[in-house]
């Protein structure tokens, strides 16, 4: 058997799972009904679905399957960040000195996976929105700029949030 015929055999195993326990969290039922309805369902979708949802490119085993631990001290980290960043916006705001900007920078991160986690993260941080992600560049709307320089802005608004992404998803 040739190595793309099993890397997509695989790709289509773990995209089915996946959609199956997420099928089982939401609806939170074992009965042959919602069963049978979750097998064949996620069975249709991931046959259409699964050079889309983990692209052939992304062949490391480590690409799109998280390291627990630290998974888990990546939503530590996160929901810090949420309040931190929350009581940050609320003093710029009373004190009235805000700076939006756009700003574009790189990440380093190389898994499509880790780079879409990036993204949604700088946006569920309250003061920046990713408008933009296209391969290794982001466009973030940052509220509190304090530099014209890309490089320093970038490096700013991932903190740490690319170092732990990265240790997810080696």
């Amino acid at each position: 058997m040739r190595i793309e015929t099993l890397w997509g055999i695989t790709r289509f195993f773990i995209t089915f799972l996946t959609l199956f326990i997420i099928w089982l969290i939401f609806t939170f039922s074992l009965e042959p009904y919602s069963l049978i309805s979750g097998l064949a369902g996620s069975l249709g979708i991931s046959l259409l679905t699964y050079r889309v949802f983990i692209p052939s490119h992304d062949a490391s085993r480590g690409a799109f399957i998280p390291q627990p631990f630290h998974l888990i001290l990546f939503f530590i980290f996160l929901i810090y960040q949420l309040y931190s960043s929350s009581i940050k916006m609320l003093v710029t705001i009373i004190r009235g000195n805000p700076n939006p900007r756009i700003v574009h920078f790189r990440t380093r991160l190389h898994s499509d996976l880790a780079r879409m986690v990036l993204a949604n993260s700088i946006t569920f941080t309250p003061g920046t929105i990713t408008l933009d992600l296209n391969d290794d560049h982001l466009t973030v709307h940052w509220f509190f700029c304090n530099t014209n320089h890309s490089k320093l802005a970038g490096e700013t608004i991932k903190g740490d949030f690319e170092k732990y992404i990265r240790r997810v998803w080696r």
